[in-house]
């Protein structure tokens, strides 16, 4: 770990300096190079970031992580929020046809039917149809009322593509190692065009680097914004006020917790695997990271989220941490008095330094009740595996859409499933907040998900860039980075 000291101070420079100025804004992503990849519904987050460069939605997400306008130039919602209608931007395709609602209706409605099967296409599966009204007019009719539509509309995979053509906002050429992406005149995008735009702008290069690599180059100036930072890599550029300015987090919403997925031994009942739950201190848990605002829970889905109705809470709310682990301690004893032997879990982690930390965390607090842990090598069989992931909408749906049957076979509630079903059906608000609480309550009975709290996410952002910002969605679109005018 020698190699540490020697970036905080190289990160403490970056932080009010910039690098090379050659007009070019480089982008590093902490991935392997296969998570570039673009094709498909399937995508990795670098991947999804580059799809939203090559291919508008309908709307998109700016760098606040907000819907704007993107293909649709409008839009509006009937008053009982079961339709929406968009008025598409009327521009011609390279090839000199005229970009029409039909077109992006029909692309749409395939994208939809590759989603099936996947959560994206669960936390979409209000849509009801979707139609081509007029020759720039498309309306996207739903089964019940969904306050989150845009949100999902601008997610990168339902951004389109139409016969290998890019339509923007930007075009990408691939290189050896890396990919270059050239904003597109606002004309090609069905835009005025504006005076000096051309130098206005800048090329953005996407490299996919390991962790030390990326933290490294961005220290010697080598690139300008490094994204895809979890928590597994964080103590490589954790810093503490010398880079302040220069390590971003986001506020992240979504999932972070252990999967039970081999609920063998002593984790083979609900009321076992509760204990490993109850035991684990949340608010201390991250005391290593030194990171301000995280928030733990024991709740599935997040709380706090807009309407929510309050009926699902903390768990062991009425409990101190003494209490908990005097009950968890209780039944680690009973189950080796029926069944001899030490309690031991294994756990699988991402390979890292915070991964080191978080399990020597999670190890101390399941000390204290009496259950061993050890760390399983990525691909051996493990009791628990980490969950880390963002989500796409701030909706009860999307946290128990993820644990749908369908996507997430070892770690699922068909009695859940049908709950959430009913709820994409109901028509009155209070009716589906009931429905989508008592999924809740049924999938965190099954104790096969240990919510710890929420994804944390980071960035480093050299002090001179423009077009990033920090939110909620980890979203950091690569366009703005252009430094593109409109």
């Amino acid at each position: 770990m020698r190699f540490i000291p020697a970036l905080i101070l190289a990160l403490a420079t970056a932080a009010c300096s910039g690098g090379v100025n050659d007009g070019v804004v480089d982008v590093a992503f902490i991935a392997a190079p296969s998570e570039l990849a673009t094709g498909g519904v399937r995508l990795a987050y670098p991947g999804q970031e580059l799809r939203a460069a090559q291919a508008q939605g309908l709307v998109s997400l700016d760098p606040a992580g907000s819907v704007v306008p993107a293909l649709a130039e409008r839009w509006i919602v009937t008053d009982d929020g079961s339709s929406y209608i968009f008025r598409i931007r009327e521009f011609d395709l390279p090839d000199g046809s005229r970009l029409t609602a039909q077109m992006v209706r029909d692309k749409l409605a395939v994208t939809l039917r590759r989603l099936d099967g996947t959560s994206l296409g669960l936390d979409l599966a209000k849509v009801r149809d979707i139609r081509a009204m007029t020759g720039r007019v498309i309306e996207v009719r739903l089964k019940s009322p969904m306050p989150d539509l845009l949100q999902l509309l601008a997610q990168p995979e339902l951004g389109l593509s139409l016969d290998k053509t890019q339509i923007g906002p930007m075009r990408a050429t691939r290189e050896a190692d890396y990919i270059q992406l050239d904003a597109m005149p606002p004309e090609d995008r069905g835009l005025p065009s504006q005076e000096g735009w051309e130098e206005a702008v800048s090329p953005v290069r996407v490299y996919a680097k390991d962790a030390a690599t990326a933290a490294e180059g961005f220290a010697q100036g080598k690139y300008d914004l490094v994204l895809g930072g979890r928590i597994e890599s964080l103590p490589l550029v954790n810093a503490g006020p010398l880079s302040r300015g220069t390590i971003r987090l986001d506020a992240a919403l979504g999932l972070f917790g252990l999967d039970v997925v081999n609920p063998a031994g002593f984790l083979s009942t609900a009321e076992n695997r509760e204990a490993v739950a109850m035991a684990i201190d949340r608010s201390t848990l991250l005391g290593a990271f030194n990171i301000g605002g995280w928030v733990p829970t024991t709740r599935i889905v997040a709380p706090g989220l807009p309407n929510d109705p309050g009926t699902v809470g903390e768990r062991w709310s009425d409990m101190d941490m003494g209490a908990r682990r005097s009950r968890a301690a209780s039944r680690v004893s009973r189950w080796k008095g029926l069944n001899g032997g030490e309690v031991r879990v294994s756990i699988e982690l991402p390979h890292g330094p915070g991964s080191d930390l978080l399990f020597e965390a999670l190890a101390r607090d399941l000390s204290q009740v009496g259950i061993a842990v050890e760390r399983t090598a990525k691909g051996k069989k493990a009791n628990l595996v980490l969950r880390d992931r963002v989500a796409r909408f701030g909706g009860p749906r999307w946290f128990l859409n993820q644990f749908n049957c369908r996507v997430s076979r070892q770690v699922c509630s068909e009695g859940a499933d049908y709950l959430v079903g009913l709820a994409v059906d109901a028509r009155d608000p209070a009716e589906e907040a009931s429905f989508l609480a008592e999924a809740e309550q049924a999938l965190t009975a099954s104790n096969l998900f240990i919510p710890l709290g929420a994804p944390i996410r980071w960035s480093l952002v050299r002090g001179d860039t423009t077009g990033f910002s920090e939110n909620g969605w980890n979203v950091h679109p690569l366009f703005p980075l252009s430094h593109a005018p409109i």
